[in-house]
């Protein structure tokens, strides 16, 4: 079930917004971003609404919305649902008018049904594709733009029998994974994350992940990783708003456990988001 806001009204299933003349069809000019509403609870929604906002900004694009009129529509929203549904909430904010600069934009919310993944183990290779560097594309915003090569690391790792793929910056560090922020746990037992060093969004759920394993005195390191690092982790796992903590179980061809630091880490995030 789709439900999507546009021009002041819902309207059920996907509702067509552009058209072939506007800015984003034919510029890219486009931002998203993706929350979660799992059986009413919408942990870090404003979070993730000023996200939006700034990524719109930081392409030149004017949300027509407030951060709190946008959490007043996602609230009415999921009272179209049923109270147990498990929910994708995306804002998007597009170019409609301009010739290369957009001059004005176009809001549209949507909320779909899209059930929490279980807790369940995904395969991934390192892919041979890198994200780009700051200065040649707005890796600070959550950019539609940015999602073909996304894709495309994707594709490349679903081809050779995997399910994901870690993706590299310029310098040959690791990343992220495709669709996540990623995590794992070094042979010394330290847990590390890819320090965000611009090539990459440091996600809403990695920070929130990182602060809950806090609580229980476990100090994530924030550093530059090796590809090779994650050959010889003792768990890896991902933090991303679609799954919140998912678990890798392999690696190019070395198989890893469904980790104790992956376990706590979403335990803790589910018992957060049952007080939000």
């Amino acid at each position: 079930m789709h439900m999507t806001f546009m021009n002041d009204a819902w309207h059920e299933g996907n509702a067509p917004i552009l058209g072939a003349m506007d800015h984003a069809v034919w510029l890219g000019s486009s931002i998203f971003d993706g929350a979660r509403s799992i059986r009413g609870r919408l942990p870090d929604l404003r979070l993730h609404l000023a996200r939006a906002t700034r990524s719109a900004e930081l392409l030149g694009l004017n949300c027509p919305y407030t951060i709190e009129q946008m959490e007043q529509l996602c609230r009415d929203g999921i009272t179209k649902f049923p109270a147990d549904a498990e929910l994708y909430i995306r804002p998007l904010i597009f170019g409609t008018e301009g010739l290369l600069i957009p001059s004005q934009s176009g809001f549209a919310l949507t909320l779909f049904d899209a059930p929490l993944p279980a807790f369940a183990g995904f395969s991934s290779c390192l892919s041979t594709l890198q994200r780009p560097n700051p200065l040649m594309a707005p890796t600070d915003a959550k950019a539609s733009c940015l999602y073909p090569n996304t894709t495309r690391a994707l594709r490349d790792a679903k081809a050779r029998g995997y399910d994901n793929a870690v993706v590299c910056d310029i310098q040959g560090h690791v990343a992220e994974f495709a669709t996540a922020n990623l995590f794992f746990v070094d042979q010394a037992g330290q847990v590390v994350t890819p320090v965000a060093n611009g090539c990459f969004l440091s996600g809403i759920t990695r920070a929130r992940v990182i602060g809950l394993l806090a609580t229980q005195k476990i100090k994530v390191e924030e550093r530059s990783v090796h590809p090779d690092e994650l050959l010889d982790a003792q768990e890896i796992f991902n933090t991303g708003n679609f799954g919140k903590v998912l678990p890798c179980t392999r690696y190019e061809n070395q198989d890893f456990p469904i980790g104790p630091i992956a376990t706590l880490a979403r335990k803790l995030y589910l018992g957060f988001m049952e007080t939000e």
